[in-house]
């Protein structure tokens, strides 16, 4: 059975509105269980992604902003994960509401040296992470085309919020890299 195509769902809409693009990844909806290994590992769960990665290629992960806008205390990033210079193993976006958070955890994500999940877990925020849908993007797709891949492959990914201390305070476009 199919899963219908993703509308495209209402938050990507908004992750993207905050950036003011009119142009959203091609996206489909797949259901959990349908999101093929190695994907399936790295985006099936409830837990960072910058510990999930930095599991999965047993190496640290450096993060590298590239699109950043701030109104008020909301601030996004267009982002890629990166485990080595010019491997980068996820793009994505996150968009943080800062009156959720403390200012120290403010100025650290203002700072653009530490992925998100480092910085939420060395400060002892309280978080609940719920991916609320995963997706496939095909080959031609913006996003997957900045992993440069030499063959050109789909790739997948989820969108999720994280709720610090029970409020929903970042949501998240994460696309991890084709294998």
């Amino acid at each position: 059975m199919s899963v219908p195509a993703l509308d495209p769902a209402r938050e990507l809409r908004l992750l993207y509105a905050f950036f003011g693009d009119s142009a959203l990844p091609q996206i489909e909806r797949v259901n959990a269980d349908d999101v093929p290994e190695p994907y399936h590992g790295l985006l099936v769960h409830d837990q960072h992604m910058t510990v999930t990665l930095e599991a999965h290629h047993g190496k640290p992960v450096t993060v590298v902003p590239w699109k950043v806008h701030r109104h008020g205390d909301i601030y996004g990033r267009k982002l890629d994960l990166l485990v080595e210079p010019g491997k980068t193993v996820m793009t994505g976006v996150m968009l943080i509401n800062f009156g959720y958070c403390t200012d120290a955890v403010r100025d650290a994500v203002v700072a653009e040296t530490a992925p998100l999940g480092r910085i939420l877990i060395e400060h002892n925020v309280l978080r609940r992470i719920d991916a609320t849908a995963f997706v496939r993007l095909p080959p031609d797709d913006a996003l997957v085309q900045r992993f440069k891949q030499p063959t050109p492959k789909p790739a997948y990914g989820r969108l999720a919020t994280i709720y610090c201390d029970e409020r929903p305070a970042i949501d998240l476009l994460e696309i991890v890299a084709p294998e």
